[in-house]
């Protein structure tokens, strides 16, 4: 009989909870095949089966937190399989492991075979409560896409609604909706409330001109050689993390000492439909422009599709967040524990503003807010810290004479 344990499938896990088995007991399954969802502080990973063979003990029950060595479900292996434990095969594949929001929707159970398709397809077949091995494949392989389960969806609606109006009636004239606060919801606010209790926040506001380096993005896009305001900003923490290592740090309080970190791993929150990811730029400091413009484009779209490797989830040393887009004006953000500091960037706007030759003009102002752990660094210390990275971003030419 073999075990299948919980293991780390991220740098530092201690514990996880059981989001979904994809398997029953009796299933038959294959070597790697994806048998348990498991959803930790940063992801849902999907672990593989270590052998091939028929499962026949579901041990974990779902929504149940476990720690790292906790074996979850048994397979009787098949007599052609070398007997090995479940740790050896599964280690071989933990960066090969997806990653993923996780969805708020109970999962439905599946039957005795296992239906192709992504993840991002699971995902919303699950948000829909739609069991995959109900829904017609169109491909001639026999992979279910996201079409299939919209043209589903589609066909379904007149008997839902139905149904919808049935148990309307029956409900009571002020009835409860409830969200489940479980998965990567709630592990997000274990590690929030780690960081609050623990970290002295403190947050400063600074206000940056971004008139010109949008108009020297502007002329790089008309080049044809696009780059992301997250690239230009990435690469003016670099250069203000440099001046300024307090904040590309992290407090050791058991060795009382400050540890002051030799890379520069840049973690850049993401918001996804079911929750808050923060993928990570490593060795940004290494990585030209164009690729930072680049990098940063993957790792958002994977982390909207569910494709996120365990690798792209590593510790970050420094966090930031563009909440610009989404129309903030300001926040004051929670550092990224165990991190010294973390800023967001906020939405851009045109302003009627008084220039240095005392002439009124209008230039597009961004509000930022960085919060830092008041153990490490002073206020003035953060201000000194924003002021070169407003200074950069002001003065884009001087930007980019840093980089020769």
């Amino acid at each position: 009989m073999i075990e299948v344990k919980l293991h780390d499938v991220g740098e530092g896990m201690t514990e996880g909870e059981i989001a979904n088995y994809l398997v029953r007991v009796g299933d038959r399954v294959t070597i790697d095949q994806p048998v348990v969802e498991v959803s930790t502080d940063k992801m849902v990973a999907e672990l593989p089966a270590p052998v091939s063979g028929v499962v026949t003990d579901l041990i974990i029950p779902v929504g149940q937190t476990v720690s790292v060595g906790t074996v979850l479900l048994l397979i009787e292996a098949l007599e052609t399989e070398t007997a090995v434990t479940a740790e050896q095969p599964i280690q071989q594949t933990t960066e090969q492991i997806k990653v993923r929001p996780p969805v708020v929707t109970p999962a439905v159970p599946s039957n005795n075979r296992r239906v192709l398709a992504t993840p991002y397809t699971r995902k919303i077949a699950r948000e829909h409560g739609i069991d995959l091995e109900q829904v017609p494949p169109s491909d001639p392989s026999g992979r279910v896409t996201e079409e299939d389960v919209r043209r589903f969806l589609d066909a379904d609606t007149s008997v839902e609604k139905t149904d919808v109006v049935e148990q309307t009636s029956t409900l009571s004239a002020n009835p409860v909706e409830t969200i489940p606060f479980r998965g990567i919801r709630k592990q997000i606010a274990k590690k929030m409330t780690q960081s609050l209790f623990t970290i002295p926040h403190v947050t400063h506001f600074e206000e940056v001109d971004m008139t010109r380096l949008l108009a020297l993005r502007e002329e790089l896009k008309t080049a044809g050689k696009p780059i992301s305001v997250n690239a230009f900003f990435i690469k003016a923490l670099i250069f203000a993390l440099q001046d300024f290592p307090v904040f590309n740090a992290k407090l050791d309080e058991a060795n009382e000492q400050i540890i002051l970190e030799q890379q520069f791993h840049i973690g850049v929150a993401t918001e996804t439909a079911d929750g808050l990811i923060v993928p990570v730029v490593r060795d940004a400091d290494k990585l030209t422009m164009q690729q930072l413009h680049t990098r940063v484009a993957e790792l958002s779209a994977r982390a909207k599709t569910g494709d996120l490797r365990a690798a792209d989830l590593k510790p970050s040393t420094f966090t930031m967040s563009n909440v610009g887009p989404l129309g903030s004006t300001g926040a004051t953000p929670i550092i990224n524990y165990p991190e010294t500091a973390l800023i967001a960037f906020h939405k851009t706007k045109k302003r009627v503003c008084v220039d240095d030759h005392d002439q009124i003009v209008i230039r597009s102002m961004m509000n930022l807010s960085m919060s830092f752990d008041h153990r490490v660094a002073d206020g003035a210390t953060a201000v000194a810290f924003t002021n070169r990275f407003a200074g950069l971003i002001e003065h884009p030419t001087t930007l980019l004479m840093e980089l020769i």
